[in-house]
């Protein structure tokens, strides 16, 4: 047991509670920007009781290796994949992406990446890391991948196609049956990033909204990334890559003489329990009726968000598809600026030239009811209004 000199650990903490102070925190309801959420207080307990545990080095931790199989049957179930599957845990969506692009470029050989102007900064350091090519498609007047511009990218030099369930700026959904039948046909490994959409769209379905289907049900669908740190209301860091064919792994297995296990495939070799049995706990807790009513209260939220915006005379870029929203802005980057001098945390899409909202599960309708007359004065100070 070590011992803790009192003295020492008060300096200590009062120094960190001076960074702290600085921070914007989810808690406070005042980040509408961000896709991330303040996890669910289960999360936190679990987090810190498995601390030590290494997964890297999994016979040092059989019990949280369970956790993290158990886990990873969870996400299969959500996702419909098949008995072939298998699942990866990961840091999160980037990393989900980076390992699938890794599998795809290993099985295929070849180098072009198909994906939508939507897709996540992500694949521009796939495009950098693995030296492969991005082929971005345009999108249509519903902001997603445009199919038929897309089947003529396609050559024998495509390694993958990117479809996007639940995009970073809008939360839209690619047309991903469409982009599964074309995967099948052309024999192309198709990724799905659901780093945000994962655990909204299968909830959605649940409570009979249109949406398209984007997981494993869909035949052409190669890989699918996930995040829990978003919408599974979970601790940073943790994601989740379900892959079709377990032996598709094999392509990104290197030798680890160094610990219990023989090989390892992915990108990171240390890894803690802590994210994943804070997931898992939460996974427990919630179930899937859970995760649905949380899901619907999302959408309440958004709904009424959008009835509020638009009352004061804004114009959002598209009715949201989920609990993500554009507000258009003739100077979003000011309007933003503005915000967040009084306490107020969103996101700028330049591209779009809007404001982003994101709508997690700690935003209720009181705290809309508080940031509206801000929004509104901020909006008359600089002439959007």
């Amino acid at each position: 047991m070590v011992s803790v000199d009192k003295k020492k650990r008060m300096k200590i903490f009062k120094e960190l509670e001076n960074f702290q102070q600085r921070d914007f925190c989810f808690s406070s309801g005042h980040i509408l920007g961000s896709m991330c959420a303040q996890p669910h207080p289960i999360a936190r307990e679990a987090y810190i009781q498995f601390l030590e545990t290494n997964l890297g080095d999994p016979e040092l931790c059989p019990g949280t290796k369970e956790i993290e199989s158990r886990f990873i049957a969870f996400i299969s179930k959500l996702l419909h994949a098949p008995k072939t599957s298998v699942g990866q845990i990961v840091s999160g969506g980037t990393e989900g992406n980076i390992t699938a692009m890794w599998i795809a470029k290993q099985l295929s050989g070849k180098k072009e990446v198909i994906l939508p102007e939507s897709a996540h900064f992500s694949f521009q350091k796939i495009a950098s890391l693995m030296n492969m090519k991005l082929v971005e498609m345009p999108l249509t007047n519903e902001y997603i991948m445009d199919i038929t511009k897309m089947k003529k990218k396609i050559h024998k030099g495509t390694a993958a196609v990117i479809g996007i369930a639940g995009s970073t700026e809008l939360g839209t959904i690619d047309p991903i049956p469409e982009l599964s039948d074309i995967c099948s046909d052309e024999h192309i490994f198709l990724h799905v990033d659901a780093a945000f959409g994962g655990f909204v769209i299968p909830f959605l379905k649940e409570l009979h909204y249109k949406v398209p289907e984007f997981d494993f049900k869909l035949k052409g669908v190669s890989s699918i990334s996930i995040d829990s740190h978003k919408m599974g209301y979970s601790a940073i860091p943790l994601g989740t890559l379900m892959i079709r064919q377990k032996h598709w792994l094999e392509s990104i297995s290197v030798e680890s003489p160094y610990i219990s296990s023989e090989k390892q495939a992915g990108i990171l070799g240390t890894r803690s329990g802590a994210p994943v049995a804070a997931a898992y706990a939460v996974a427990q807790y919630l179930g899937f009726e859970g995760y649905k009513d949380m899901v619907q209260s999302c959408i309440e939220v958004t709904n009424y968000t959008e009835r509020r915006i638009t009352e004061l005379g804004l114009n959002l870029v598209m009715k949201p598809t989920m609990n993500v929203m554009g507000v258009k802005l003739k100077k979003p980057g000011l309007i933003v600026k503005k915000l967040s001098e009084q306490g107020w945390r969103v996101n700028k899409v330049e591209r779009l030239s809007c404001m982003r909202l994101v709508l997690m599960p700690q935003i209720t309708k009181q705290i809309i009811d508080e940031f509206i007359p801000v929004l509104q004065k901020t909006c008359e100070e600089v002439g959007e209004l």
